[in-house]
């Protein structure tokens, strides 16, 4: 007994020692620790990873760039429900605790001791536990990291709320695919929005915390719908719902999938560029996590129509030269295998809207074809008949007569889907570019930079440098033009012999058609496209003075070769390039920055500062009397104005000289920098739009307007295609050639390539808009001229044609046979 009592005693002893000691060692372990623990008050402060948004200019969501995939919500929206789901897997006392559960806590430690530390163990983490490990800790296993834990877990629970808490834990917590918070896992798992989850739907996302990749519904669907089945319990015995919801829960199958962004716009092109500038801009780690939302320039349904028109004219292209065959053969073995087959289409890449497709079956008339998402299809002959061999750029066989001629069993080829029935088709060959801006902003409205991004992200609109051809003529005759030239002038259109030295060698340039003319207008050259008018016009300018006069326009100097061919467009400049320098034309002489972006949001929403670009503007109030000097010079004196925000870069004079900024009132206009008068842009703009009414762009009168001008690009040998053509309200520009440089064919020019896709998406995008006849500036005149010598004639004359000028530069008059008094009538008409 007394041994008994002994033992007692010394129990009892150890106790208390054990507890003292315990407290001296929690003590000093708060003392050591609890100072070092970070503010909490940051938590408040916290900015969730959420990654970047690209929206066109209508609202529509081009594209979502980010690591982490987040949708940041309130505690008030999320519903109770779901709320439920992860206090019953996670915490079902959260609402009760200080911040710790002392039982788990205590079942964690006593099986760290029985382990020795060598393994991990349950020991039941709070909410709040995990929501201090993911915002401050890592997931390291040490018992350092576990005390720092628990205190500071008590150290959030003093200083916020519990509901701030939950909403910081159900915003934060990595649900499995890229997936944080329960909005981004309801978006990517079902493609629903929370409040549209079902209850099995809402106990499987409340699962994942625990083992996200080992128990995600994409990669683990059984062991998804087991942990499914444990948290449907845990808020059974909880009361969270009836054993009805419960059962009704159990029995549904789980129809998880992943969900892509709720992408609504293709324009991945415009995408990228725009994520390089948010990268520029704001890094790329801030970029990527930082919510910001991007508004473009892009209107949805004219990218649409771009993307169409390229996919539709290379196709046509591809078309004019034959067959070059299937894309391989599947075994005939794994004909009679439809999941084998579909198994080998989904290793052919996605390149457009070509769906690949093996052939089935062969009949004289028809052809049957598995597609590569299951469905079959049938394949006509008369779908087919454009299918003649390919014999070369400039060759093709005989017609098919039956559908074996083309195809045959375990054929793999590429189908476009078309409202009348299936086509045959083969990826192109040829590539193509488009850029269309606005030309009194530079707004870029829509953008292809290629057949397929997936395919090559090499973006030919903006990063591909190649010849222009007679697209570049223009410039040319903008130049002779301010030399003195008139459109009515005569230049001889005949053999010349240059030694070149930008192409070291004896340079005879020649007109596409390889005939002579003789002495032609301008107007008439820039109408048929002669290229010996605009070599002569540049060699009698010098080759100085006119590289110096089309580098005004936005060229690159070094882009520029240094001989008589840049004449004729040997220039290396992008469709980007060229649609900037065509809006000088467009909008009177103004240079115009292209652009991309509209608005930059931050994840609050508000709208952060983004550049000011020059803008031609029509209505704008004049400048101040002492910006007047350095505004605009004589010349420049019409209705129009362009102009650009004063962003404060450059302070006002009297800001300079200290006087307060608020005496100046609201940001004063700037005139942007005008390139070319009014009178010249005016002029050539008359002449590109003969080019479309009678000359080598005749195929836009499709549109039936009148106020379209343009002007093809056709290269030697046919490497390069152009058409850039635009009225008052938009400036378009369209290449099609081969990466590699090849030739396209020997009949190939802009005018059968490129401006048939100009005209099918301008038809789009001009449906509406009302024509608009450009009022003709200050300086300009009209007068009748003898088509032959170019001179003026008086009104009356037979076989006379009207013609511009600018008024001082009239061509003198050419004396009638039978002489008049020269006062007797007037010559011209000024405007």
């Amino acid at each position: 007994m007394p041994r008994i009592k002994s033992l007692i005693k010394f129990s009892i002893r150890l106790f208390f020692l054990g507890l003292l000691l315990g407290v001296i060692g929690f003590t000093v372990l708060w003392a050591l620790i609890w100072p070092s623990l970070p503010d909490v008050e940051t938590l408040r402060e916290v900015e969730l990873q959420v990654p970047l948004r690209v929206y066109s200019a209508d609202g529509q969501l081009m594209a979502e760039i980010g690591e982490q995939r987040r949708i940041p919500l309130s505690i008030e929206e999320i519903p109770e429900l779901q709320r439920q789901a992860f206090l019953a897997a996670e915490d079902d006392n959260f609402y009760g605790h200080f911040g710790i559960d002392i039982a788990g806590t205590l079942r964690g430690v006593f099986g760290y001791v029985r382990y020795l530390g060598q393994r991990r163990v349950p020991g039941g983490s709070t909410i709040t536990q995990q929501v201090a490990r993911r915002f401050f800790l890592t997931n390291e296993f040490s018992v350092t990291r576990k005390i720092r834990e628990i205190f500071l877990a008590v150290k959030i629970e003093r200083e916020l709320e519990k509901d701030e808490i939950f909403e910081l834990y159900l915003n934060k917590e990595f649900l499995g695919q890229r997936a944080y918070g329960v909005g981004a896992a309801a978006q990517i798992y079902y493609g629903k929005t929370v409040d549209e989850l079902t209850l099995a739907e809402m106990a499987l996302i409340a699962g994942l915390p625990k083992a996200p990749s080992r128990d995600n519904p994409i990669s683990n669907p059984e062991g998804a719908v087991a942990r499914r089945g444990y948290v449907l319990d845990r808020m059974l015995d909880e009361g969270f719902i009836t054993e009805a919801q419960w059962s009704e829960a159990q029995a549904t199958p789980d129809r998880a999938e992943l969900h892509g962004p709720q992408r609504e716009l293709d324009a991945p092109w415009v995408a990228e560029i725009v994520r390089r500038e948010a990268v520029d801009r704001f890094g790329a780690e801030e970029a990527y996590a930082g919510g910001y939302e991007i508004v473009t320039t892009v209107d949805s349904s004219l990218q649409r129509a771009a993307d169409a028109a390229v996919q539709d004219g290379l196709d046509t292209y591809d078309k004019r030269h034959g067959w070059r065959g299937p894309e391989g053969r599947v075994d005939p073995d794994l004909l009679d295998r439809p999941d084998a087959l579909l198994d080998l289409l989904d290793e052919a890449p996605d390149i457009g809207d070509l769906i690949p497709a093996v052939v089935l079956e062969v009949e004289p008339e028809q052809a049957r074809l598995l597609l590569v998402d299951g469905r079959e299809a049938t394949l006509l002959l008369e779908r087919i008949e454009w299918a003649r061999p390919f014999l070369g750029r400039d060759a093709v066989g005989a017609s098919p007569s039956a559908v074996g001629d083309v195809l045959a069993p375990g054929d793999r080829v590429r189908l476009r889907e078309h409202p009348e029935g299936w086509r045959l088709a083969q990826v192109p060959e040829a590539q193509a570019a488009l850029v269309s801006l606005k030309p009194d902003t530079g707004a870029v409205v829509a953008l292809v930079g290629g057949l397929d991004f997936a395919a090559s992200q090499f973006n030919r609109a903006t990063q591909s440098r190649r010849q222009p051809g007679s697209a570049f003529k223009p410039f040319i005759y903008a130049a002779a033009l301010d030399a003195g030239y008139t459109p009515a002038s005569l230049v001889n259109d005949a053999p010349v012999v240059f030694d070149d030295p930008s192409q070291e060698r004896t340079w005879k340039p020649q007109n596409f058609s390889e005939q002579f003319f003789g002495p032609t207008r301008l107007r008439e050259g820039m109408v048929h496209s002669r290229n010996l008018i605009s070599v002569r016009l540049v060699m009698d300018l010098g080759l100085q003075r006119a590289t110096d006069y089309v580098t005004s326009f936005g060229f690159a100097r070094d882009e520029i070769p240094n001989g008589p061919s840049m004449a004729l467009g040997s220039a290396s400049i992008t469709p980007m390039d060229l649609a900037a320098a065509y809006a000088v034309f467009a909008n009177g002489g103004f240079a115009i920055e292209p652009h991309f972006v509209l608005a930059v949001r931050d994840i609050d929403g508000q709208e952060l500062e983004v550049p000011q670009r020059p803008r031609v503007c029509a209505d704008c109030p004049p400048p101040r009397p002492d910006e007047a000097a350095t505004a605009a010079p004589e010349p420049q004196r019409d209705s129009v104005r362009a102009l650009t925000l004063d962003t404060g870069e450059n302070p006002a004079p009297d800001e300079a000289e200290g006087e307060p900024a608020e005496l100046h009132g609201p940001p004063v206009p700037r005139l942007a920098e005008r390139v070319l008068s009014p009178q010249t842009a005016w002029l050539i703009r008359s002449m590109m739009g003969d080019v479309i009414r009678e000359g080598t762009g005749q195929r836009a009168m499709a549109l039936g307007r009148n106020d379209l001008a343009g002007k093809t690009g056709t290269t030697n040998d046919q490497r390069d295609t152009w058409f850039a053509g635009f009225n008052d309200e938009l400036v378009t520009v369209v290449w099609v050639g081969m990466d590699g440089n090849e030739e396209l064919g020997r009949y190939e020019q802009g005018g059968r390539t490129a401006l048939p896709i100009w005209v099918d998406y301008m038809t789009v995008a001009l449906d509406g808009v009302p024509e608009q006849e450009r009022t003709v500036p200050v300086g300009i005149v009209q007068a009748m001229i003898d088509p032959d010598s170019g001179l003026r004639v008086r009104p009356g004359t037979p076989g006379a044609v009207r013609e511009w000028f600018q008024s001082g530069n009239l061509p003198p008059l050419q004396e009638p046979r039978d002489a008049v008094a020269e006062d007797a009538v007037d010559p011209y008409e000024i405007y």
